[in-house]
């Protein structure tokens, strides 16, 4: 019999807490259904206390996803748990994650408790936390910098209290994988009742160990890994779910343990992440990255035409990436555009979305020779939209160059009425932008602007993102938008961002 890790994804959770990467509920939704083909054990939704938002999300998540344990987390308080249990009511397989910090730095100069007051604490939020569902997890947060009898206790009480799963996290990314691997077997060897749970980590990479960490503690007896798609997180991010499931698969020799993921779902939900979260991949990431699978050096180029495992470890295939394929172009029809999608994960699009994608895919296709897969995933990105199009972009026209200020003319349309204004800027983007400000009337500050190309060559397309301050919200939010011309895409990002603005000060 075959033992299995679970794979507990918080990308909804921590990989949100990246810094500008908030989700709407719209998007949270639209990944969480991403992850339950992935087939992942558990999704931590999010931190419903948090904020109306985050429990609107986890309670969307809980309603509609099927397949994982939902999970929200708490802090060890009667007010989160009770929020966090409210919000995960909904789904069939449900778990509440509570944590309290246990390390001296945290329980002396965070917390200002005792430990006798931090472990009674822990205690009561595990027995609170049963009585709404019998699916428990405790994390010690900073248990690698926690003195390890004082672990003991904790975890002990925790087990005696009800948890089912506890948690050990590496919360600021902390210890090594030889010292890590000591730990759970030491935590094994002393906790008594150790044997009546599962053994969790949760892995920072503040020193590029996270995945290392991870998988040090699965030799020593750990049966569940909390991690994120591209490694998204706090800081310098969290351990990351394709590594941690791409080392059992390629390295079941060594391992000798499965998930439960499905593997080809790998490289679509990295990509889906990516576009929603607007934190591109560097091209050398590992699984995931453009130049995984791609060898330029001759030597290299030559030994895998005659042998491709002389310098591939793992097929393309494998994480959904598939090596033969249909060349889309002009000539292609919808057949065939459907069936690539269904190839690339994107099988149950609404016909509105279809259409709209293979009317763009046309477009697309008169302009470029070739339409690679990832101008398809920035297809299908642009067109799912999770808020309505309130203003939609009917005419843009800049004039520009080395010895003319840069002008911008545009026209929108919102309920059926077309608004048309102009502007100078420092270039075309910011005249564009000018222009579009002038009519909404609505005070913004561009934070942050994103470009890159989406595939290669000089008929590549651009994919931009932006993240634009709403002054009469107070809230900072993400648009993306793509086109083969960057000032185009640049427009319909910042529209996309103001779209997501005036839907949300509507629906609250």
């Amino acid at each position: 019999m075959f033992e299995f890790v679970k794979i507990f994804d918080t990308t909804l959770r921590d990989g949100e807490q990246s810094p500008g990467a908030s989700l709407n509920t719209g998007e949270k939704l639209k990944l969480a259904k991403q992850l339950a083909k992935l087939k992942v054990d558990i999704i931590e939704a999010g931190f419903a206390a948090s904020s109306p938002g985050d429990f609107d999300a986890v309670n969307k998540v809980a309603k509609e996803v099927k397949g994982p344990i939902i999970a929200s987390l708490a802090r060890a308080n009667e007010k989160d748990i009770k929020a966090a249990a409210d919000a995960i009511s909904p789904a069939s397989r449900k778990r509440i994650h509570t944590f309290i910090a246990t390390s001296p730095v945290h329980v002396k100069k965070k917390l200002r408790m005792s430990y006798e007051e931090v472990l009674k604490k822990a205690v009561e939020s595990v027995k609170l936390a049963k009585e709404y569902t019998e699916d428990v997890e405790f994390s010690p947060e900073d248990a690698t910098r926690t003195e390890r009898s004082y672990l003991v206790d904790i975890v002990s009480a925790v087990i005696d209290a009800g948890a089912t799963t506890v948690n050990i996290p590496d919360t600021v990314g902390y210890t090594t994988p030889q010292e890590f691997f000591e730990l759970i077997s030491f935590l094994k060897k002393n906790v008594n009742n150790i044997d009546n749970v599962v053994i969790s980590v949760h892995c920072h990479n503040d020193l590029g160990m996270a995945t290392a960490n991870s998988l040090s503690a699965i030799l020593a007896g750990a049966r569940q890994v909390e991690c994120t798609l591209n490694g998204l997180g706090e800081r310098a991010g969290n351990a990351a779910l394709e590594e941690i499931v791409m080392a059992l698969k390629t390295r079941h020799d060594f391992f000798d343990i499965d998930t439960k993921i499905d593997t080809k779902q790998i490289y679509g939900s990295s990509r889906l992440a990516s576009q929603l979260t607007g934190i591109f991949i560097q091209r050398n990431k590992a699984i995931v990255g453009i130049n995984a699978f791609a060898h330029e050096a001759g030597i290299h180029q030559d030994g895998v035409i005659k042998e491709r495992t002389t310098y591939e470890i793992m097929k393309s295939e494998d994480i959904g990436l598939p090596g033969n394929k249909l060349i889309l172009g002009k000539h292609s029809g919808r057949r065939g555009l459907v069936n690539r999608l269904s190839e690339l994960g994107f099988e149950n699009l609404k016909p509105e979305t279809l259409e709209n994608v293979f009317g763009r895919f046309k477009a697309l296709a008169d302009k470029k020779k070739e339409v690679t897969d990832d101008d398809l995933y920035a297809l299908v990105a642009s067109q799912s939209r999770t808020v309505p199009e309130i203003f939609k972009l009917v005419k843009l026209q800049v004039v520009s160059g080395n010895s003319s200020m840069p002008t911008a003319t545009v026209r929108l349309q919102r309920n059926g009425t077309i608004f048309m204004d102009a502007a100078q800027g420092n270039g075309p983007v910011d005249a564009a932008y000018k222009a579009i400000e002038r009519i909404i009337q609505i005070k913004v500050k561009l934070e942050d602007y994103q470009i890159k190309s989406v595939g290669e060559g000089k008929d590549a397309m651009g994919m931009v993102h932006v993240r634009v301050h709403f002054s009469d919200t107070g809230k900072t939010i993400l648009g993306m938008g793509t086109h083969t011309d960057v000032i185009q895409a640049s427009a319909a990002a910042f529209l996309d961002s103001i779209n997501k603005n005036l839907f949300f000060k509507d629906v609250e």
